[in-house]
Parts: structure tokens; sequence; C-alpha cells
């Protein structure tokens, strides 16, 4: 069992079982919208590591202050809460709902019977779930599981993908924290290999959503929706028998089969021509359609993106924000962005892509580059810095 300092003194925020049976996350599901926003040590913690001045501060008078804090649009769950709860699980949602996120994330794969569901990529179940200690599944995926050759230097290696079970076959697997030991020689090896930066306190339980169940999940719960649309392979396509299009149609459609008013939803892709398409075709929805970003290279401009018809983009946040003398301040390229007149969203704080304090990127993001939102591995902390900050 990993523990770190963030687990160690939980049960107040996420109410597991352990807690009273009225903080229960399945309870509090069945019970509709959270009621009440509990952060946890964490947020305090990073205030206490921050330098001394005036952030630290407003931030340290927040915490002796303040009495209760609301839920924010400006935080978005990714994926949930996964520095600590297997990723896009009920109890990973729960969880950041817990912790005042306004908006929660469905990234959305398909199964072999072009089914939705929410996973961060077609083919991660080897890693995301436990579909390798199903002997009956773990037979049909890609890649079976092989184990390492130490003596000849050879990885570990499986693949299973989502496109190679049906929905049934998908909603019968347990949910993991992401990760894979590559110099194991057996499937509990290969296992059991979560980072020593989160933990498996809560990994017991990892129940699995379609992606209409995540719609019909977050409106229960009040908040609005995300869904990033998953780039397929031609393996997947071929094995669901759809295409591309009816793929990112079918997300939008699920929506609107729910009620879902477009407002309530931030349909994103790293792909344009998705964000494209859907801003063509379902106009409502692409309004507020979000193009994520990773690597600057191959992107067009911020003037060619914001002359699609493009309104919010969603760039990684080291492409938003710099240390210069120690000092986080925004990027170059943030401020063409900005200066087009493009909404930004970033991903993703807690998810250590830098050593930069948490709580100074967020600073930059919310004060100076007036963000939409940030996607938080834990968002407790950005939920609490925008209580704060005004």
């Amino acid at each position: 069992m990993k523990l770190t300092h963030l687990g160690m003194l939980l049960c107040p925020l996420v109410l597991l079982s352990a807690c009273n049976d009225d903080d229960n996350p399945v309870q509090v599901a069945k019970s509709g919208a959270i009621s009440k926003v509990q952060l946890g040590p964490r947020p305090a913690f990073l205030v206490d590591q921050l330098a001394e001045g005036e952030l630290k501060d407003t931030l340290k008078a927040c915490v002796d202050n303040m009495n209760s804090y609301a839920v924010s649009d400006f935080s978005i769950g990714h994926r949930g809460a996964p520095l600590m709860f297997p990723e896009h699980t009920r109890e990973s949602y729960v969880a950041a709902a817990r912790m005042g996120a306004g908006v929660l994330e469905c990234d959305v794969a398909f199964t072999k019977d072009a089914e939705l569901v929410c996973r961060h990529s077609h083919a991660d179940l080897h890693t995301t779930t436990n579909v390798l200690a199903v002997p009956e599944l773990a037979a049909k995926c890609s890649i079976p599981f092989t184990p390492a050759d130490a003596v000849n230097g050879v990885d570990a290696t499986a693949e299973c993908r989502t496109s190679d079970f049906t929905l049934a076959e998908y909603k019968s697997l347990q949910g993991k924290m992401d990760a894979a030991n590559k110099q194991a020689t057996t499937v509990e090896e290969y296992m059991d290999a979560t980072p020593s930066f989160r933990s498996d306190l809560y990994a017991d339980t990892g129940t699995l959503l379609s992606h209409k169940e995540s719609i019909a999940f977050f409106k229960e719960l009040g908040l609005k929706m995300t869904p990033e649309l998953k780039t397929p392979s031609a393996q997947d396509l071929a094995a669901a028998g759809i295409t591309q299009q009816e793929f990112a149609q079918k997300m939008i459609d699920e929506y609107i089969e729910a009620g879902i008013e477009p407002s309530q939803v931030y349909v994103q892709s790293f792909s344009i021509e998705d964000v494209e398409f859907w801003i063509a075709n379902n106009p409502e929805f692409g309004e507020q359609a979000v193009y994520l970003i990773y690597l600057l290279d191959g992107v067009p401009s911020p003037a060619e993106i914001a002359a699609k018809g493009i309104k919010i983009v969603a760039p990684i946040y080291t492409s938003l924000v710099e240390q210069q003398a120690g000092v986080v301040v925004a990027t170059d390229y943030a401020k063409e962005l900005k200066a087009e007149g493009l909404d930004l969203i970033t991903w993703t704080i807690e998810r250590r892509y830098t050593d930069y304090p948490e709580l100074e990127v967020l600073n930059v993001l919310k004060k100076e580059l007036e963000l939409v939102g940030v996607f938080s591995d834990w968002p407790a902390t950005v939920t609490f810095f925008d209580n704060c900050v005004k």
C-alpha cells in the first residue's frame, strides 16, 4: 500500500465508508447534488510551501477565515480526482464533486459494439482496470500479457483496448490506479505499480461508467460536463463499424437524448477536425467546443484558430506559463492567444508536469490570463484558489 501526505488525512474529505455512512460516496451519489464542499488539508499544505509574500498572505487569510467554500466552474475534475482515485470511475467523480469541481470530464472512447464509455484512451484497459486478472476477458485483449525477460532486456507487454470488448464486458471490469510495471514477470506484478506520488488507499473499488451513465450522474450531481472525444485507431473504428464523424456525432446525440442544455457541455478534442465538425453540424454545442493543444508543432496559429470560429482553446499549462528568474509568468504564446480573443482552459494542475508551485501557476492563470477553467487531478486545489482569489 502506497500512502502520501495526501492519503494520511483524507477521511473527512473523500468520505469513504471508514467515515460515517452518510458520507460514503455511493450514498452521496444517490442523494443528488453535493451540498457541501470539503477541501481537506492539501490547500493549506500548499499555502505553507509558498514563499513569503502577498499571495501567501492572501491565501493564508483564506485558510484561517473562510467558513465555507463554493462549487467552482473554474475547477474541472480531470478524469475525476485521479491523484488518489481510479480515473473515470464513479468514486473518482464523487470525490471531485466533493472537492467543489463545477465541471467533470468523461474522456469518450467506444466498445466493440459501438457503445460510448468513459476512458482516457481506447488502449489503456490493461493499466487502468483489472482486465488482466480476469482470464476470460484477458484472452480477448489485442496483445495478451507477456512477461518481462530481464536477461534479454525485454519489457513486459500487454494491450487491452475498449474495442476488444462489448459494453457488458467493459462494465464487468473494475477500475484501478493507472500504472504498469514493465519489469513484471507475472500479471500480479504488472498490475501492482502505482507511482509513489499517488496512492492505492482508495483503489479497492472503481466503478466504470458508460458515457450515458456519466451524463445522468453528472446531471444528478448538478454539475457541468466536458467530454473529450478520443482519437480511435483504424483498428478501433473497424471493430465497431463506425467512422470518426459518426463517433463525433454519436457523442453529441447522447447529450441531446438526455435533454442536456448545450450551455452545460464543453465538448473537447485534440483533433481540430472534430471541433470544426461540431461547429458546422452542431453549432449549439460547437459554440463552446474546446480545441485541446499539447505540442505546438503543426498547430495552427492563434489567428488561424480564431478564423475557424473556434472560441475556446486548452493548451497544456506549460505552454501558458514559464519561470523567469524563479518567478512564474505568462508566456508570449498565452498572450498571443488572448490577443486573438480566445478564451483559455488548461490542464493539468497536480499532475507534476513541472516543479512550479501550483498556487503560483494558478495566480497567473486566473488573474493575468483570466482562464475559463483549469483541469486538476486534485480539484480541491483549484476550488480553493478560485474561492480565495477574486
